[in-house]
């Protein structure tokens, strides 16, 4: 996750030149994401921004008709910094809860998807109970039985998880007072550690470690079950400051048409392989 001005390559809507947060009128916004979040979004090799977000959001600034920079910035910094005033939009799969909604305003979803936990191929870890399932689950739930049963089995392990995320809560809440958790600026950073064995579980996005996985050549796996729900909150929506609800309307119909044409499951399925698109 790094910070530097990144146009993307090749497509003429998007400006080099940023909205000042002042301005209403919207032709110009700036988009942040982390450029280091594959498939979400991704820094290709010649510096340009790529993935599913970057693609889609190309497609709601032209049907929102706003001239989008697509800046790359740090995970764990983006929140301030939009409210701040340093950029004008989070686009970086962030996921709409109530806690969120207290200091940010959102559009509605464009995307929903589970999480899940990872462990090497070859590890204890491996293909703990569940694996393969999905269940779904709602904010502070308790008595899962799932979840009780992967308690038992990662019991003094190890659990690596990206700083800042509902994701990591959700491993703090359930998995804080029987196995060590360990925090990382990046997921790759994290899934690095879980190459090496330096660490016995990840825990992230389930779209996201599928595309890990590949990058890992395939020594990584999940285990246990897919975990979906209102857990992590309404889905994934693009962030805005509370004023700027002349900002939000426009994305929201650009959102609203990208489901409704078909669009969102089009850009899904090429990046994810799986239509990530939000019940509507």
């Amino acid at each position: 996750m790094k910070f530097s001005a990144i146009l993307l390559c090749g497509v003429a809507a998007f400006s080099a030149f940023a909205a000042p947060a002042f301005s209403k009128d919207w032709t110009k916004a700036t988009i942040t994401l982390e450029g280091a979040y594959a498939p979400w979004n991704l820094t290709n090799a010649d510096g340009t921004l790529g993935g599913f977000e970057p693609e889609l959001a190309k497609v709601l600034c032209e049907r929102a008709k706003i001239e989008c920079t697509l800046v790359a910035s740090d995970w764990d910094g983006m929140i301030p910094a939009l409210n701040a005033g340093k950029f004008d939009v989070i686009m970086d799969a962030l996921s709409i809860t109530e806690e969120r909604k207290k200091i940010i305003d959102f559009t509605i979803p464009y995307a929903a998807t589970p999480a899940a936990f990872a462990a090497a191929k070859d590890s204890p870890m491996a293909n703990a109970a569940g694996t393969g399932a999905t269940i779904k689950m709602t904010p502070g739930q308790t008595g899962v039985k799932e979840i009780d049963a992967l308690k038992e089995v990662f019991k003094g392990k190890t659990i690596g998880i990206q700083a800042a995320t509902v994701y990591a809560k959700f491993v703090y809440d359930n998995f804080g007072d029987i196995a060590e958790i360990r925090e990382y600026k990046t997921g790759a950073d994290r899934d690095l550690d879980l190459q090496n064995g330096r660490i016995d579980l990840g825990f992230d996005d389930a779209v996201y470690f599928a595309n890990a996985f590949k990058a890992a050549n395939d020594t990584l796996a999940f285990t246990g079950p897919e975990i979906a729900g209102s857990i992590w909150g309404e889905g994934e929506g693009l962030g805005l400051r509370k004023a700027d609800t002349d900002l939000r309307d426009k994305f929201n119909e650009a959102i609203k048409s990208a489901l409704a044409d078909g669009t969102v499951k089009t850009l899904s399925m090429k990046w994810f392989k799986m239509d990530v698109s939000p019940l509507q």
